[in-house]
């Protein structure tokens, strides 16, 4: 898809006005993002949504992009603050609907059938805490070092780190019935 110095000029280029420019950066990025999305929300068209917004936002603040972190790093950082102030906006949008209704459920996203464990992981993924689970995608799912999560996420390594912690402990609690069972 094209080398790190094609990624360089398609900044520059972008940065300078040139909308094919921009649409390569996209190209290049957009799977990545929009894997990232759905990580996080576990919903496709949210995550369709979210990274379009990503997108839109990456395009208005591309001139502040100085190129100091790589620029995925960058690209990162814009989509998970865009992923976390979603989800503010739907727990206040929730809270709001279930108060006015009165109702105290709303039903979830059929399961898929075809993947039973895949839907479960994704189920206990959502029910992190939003910074624990960024942590979790950035370093498990997007493969991000501890170092780069911690640039994305603007906090310490040593942050992640517990994030991380935490998470596991409540993923290994509520996905324990899907490890495989010792043999007696």
């Amino acid at each position: 898809m094209g080398e790190p110095d094609d990624e360089r000029s398609w900044i520059t280029a972008s940065q300078a006005g040139n909308p094919e420019a921009f649409e390569k950066l996209v190209a290049r990025h957009q799977r990545m993002i929009h894997s990232l999305a759905y990580r996080m929300t576990g919903s496709m068209a949210d995550a369709e949504d979210l990274a379009q917004e990503t997108f839109i936002r990456v395009f208005h603040q591309l001139g502040s992009f100085r190129g100091e972190s790589k620029f995925a790093t960058w690209l990162y950082r814009i989509a998970v603050n865009a992923v976390l102030n979603w989800k503010a906006r739907e727990q206040r949008r929730t809270r709001a609907h279930l108060d006015w209704t009165g109702e105290r459920e709303i039903a979830a996203d059929p399961p898929e059938p075809d993947c039973p464990h895949r839907q479960r992981v994704q189920e206990a993924l959502i029910e992190l805490k939003p910074k624990q689970r960024a942590a979790v995608v950035l370093t498990i799912y997007e493969g991000l070092s501890h170092a780069e999560a911690a640039r994305v996420l603007g906090c310490s390594e040593t942050t992640v780190s517990w994030r991380l912690f935490a998470a596991r402990a409540k993923l290994k609690t509520r996905l324990r019935d899907l490890a495989p069972r010792k043999e007696s």
